[in-house]
């Protein structure tokens, strides 16, 4: 059996996470919503965009998924989840279950989340904008609030050190107050060597950046995110 958390079918699996999730991820207090404009940067099938649209003052998606009708992503996101829930439950002593429980429930979850994004894809489109990394379409200043979830330090195999700093200045860009990335654990199931280095590249550009520990672990140790204060 391979170490890594799972192996990918492509070269990135799309599948999303729900506002619960996000909640507890990205340690998110209402007070980090409400009124405020938010930017969830590499946002597949994930329902937070569509939950937090009810509290934010603008919230919105970026991801190369986008732009497809919703009937022609259902079944690629269905052929994900089916995927990733195999993998679980092939490697699921490789996980911490407290959040989820068991393999079952971490499939409602999955299949939640891209539910609710899909219906909120097909009414509410203008939220989610073709587009990915290190290259947003989106102007500077432009939201309070960024997040980033599974993304970033999770494919160290594929995504260099260079593609990460300039990831993060792009979104350092964009945001006004706060970049936030979780989780910093890459597919092998350790701390990415990039973190530290690229952390360290913010700091020299002028940027405040911390790691604050959050409510939820998954993977094994990973209980940090990185946040950047422009």
């Amino acid at each position: 059996m391979s170490n890594r958390e799972f192996e990918v079918a492509d070269d990135f699996l799309t599948i999303g996470r729900t506002f619960a999730e996000y909640r507890r991820m990205f340690d998110l207090g209402i007070d980090d919503l409400a009124g405020r404009e938010l930017l969830d940067c590499g946002g597949g099938a994930g329902a937070f965009t569509a939950t937090a649209a009810e509290l934010a003052a603008d919230a919105g998606a970026v991801d190369p998924l986008y732009g497809p009708p919703a009937a022609a992503l259902e079944s690629e996101l269905d052929a994900a989840i089916e995927y990733n829930v195999t993998q679980l439950r092939e490697k699921r002593d490789l996980f911490v279950w407290d959040f989820y429980g068991d393999v079952d429930t971490r499939s409602r979850y999955l299949r939640a989340a891209a539910e609710r994004f899909l219906a909120d894809y097909a009414t509410h489109p203008d939220r989610y904008v073709a587009g990915g990394l290190p290259d947003l379409p989106v102007d500077d200043d432009s939201v309070d609030l960024a997040l980033v979830a599974n993304l970033l330090f999770v494919y160290d195999d594929r995504l260099d050190r260079e593609f990460h700093a300039a990831a993060l200045r792009d979104l350092a860009r964009v945001a006004r107050e706060e970049v936030r990335v979780f989780p910093l654990h890459s597919l092998d199931r350790t701390r990415s060597e990039y973190v530290e280095p690229v952390a360290e590249s913010l700091r020299t550009d002028g940027h405040r950046v911390s790691l604050r520990e959050v409510p939820y672990e998954f993977q094994p140790g990973a209980t940090e995110m990185l946040v950047i204060e422009p």
